[in-house]
């Protein structure tokens, strides 16, 4: 269970400054590396329980904290607090995430995978493209917002990307898009599901009702799959 692993806060540098965020470890006390990153509320109690369950499977899994401490309670308040975080700025302060984690005895891969939900799927795709072979794996769930880089040139990791074809944040349309930008762009193995859920159905804590037990479920085994067998 999610409570039974060891998990810790911890700081890092990042952009000559000090980072904060949430280190979960496997029971074994070892495994491959894998970055979290979180909606636009926040590193909430949710994305530490889906780096616990990380842990759970056997990664080492940090999730940054991007909004520095701050956790919205509203739509509203959300939105602002990703505005005041420019694009460029997520990315280097996620960059200085991979290095730490990377740096870690407990993380036994020379490369980490990325899980991201929302905006932070949207920064999945941009640490992706800027952090080129020390990205192995990334995993953008319904990956919006003002993350989403412009240009995927720069991506060597294999993509899972899940996404909700009622999602009214980010309509089907362009997920398709997304998708083949992708794989024209980088020339990387990409692949995108496609469920019968609105956007942010993965999260059991999310404030609009927006869950779906069904497709959360197998959107998330596939990542387990994924993840393991493309970090090394």
């Amino acid at each position: 269970m999610a409570s039974q692993t060891p998990h810790q806060n911890v700081s890092f540098p990042s952009e000559g400054q000090t980072a904060h965020g949430y280190l979960a470890l496997p029971a074994g006390g070892t495994g491959p590396g894998v970055i979290v990153i979180q909606e636009w509320w926040g590193l909430t109690d949710h994305i530490r329980d889906v780096a616990d369950r990380l842990a759970a499977e056997g990664f080492v899994a940090l999730a940054p904290d991007l909004f520095g401490g701050s956790v919205a309670h509203d739509g509203d308040e959300a939105a602002e607090m990703m505005s005041k975080l420019p694009e460029e700025l997520g990315a280097r302060l996620l960059a200085g995430a991979v290095d730490y984690l990377l740096g870690q005895e407990a993380v036994t891969s020379s490369t980490v995978g990325t899980v991201g939900f929302c905006m932070g799927g949207g920064f999945v795709l941009a640490l992706a493209a800027q952090q080129g072979e020390k990205i192995s794996a990334a995993v953008p769930f319904y990956g919006v917002g003002q993350g989403v880089p412009a240009s995927y040139a720069g991506v060597r990791a294999k993509i899972q990307g899940h996404y909700a074809n009622e999602d009214s944040s980010y309509p089907v349309e362009k997920a398709h898009a997304q998708e083949q930008q992708i794989r024209e762009e980088s020339g990387a193995e990409v692949t995108f599901f496609y469920y019968d859920a609105p956007h942010a159905f993965h999260n059991d804590e999310n404030p609009a009702g927006n869950y779906r037990a069904d497709s959360a479920e197998v959107a998330w085994g596939r990542t387990v799959d994924f993840l393991r067998q493309n970090i090394s």
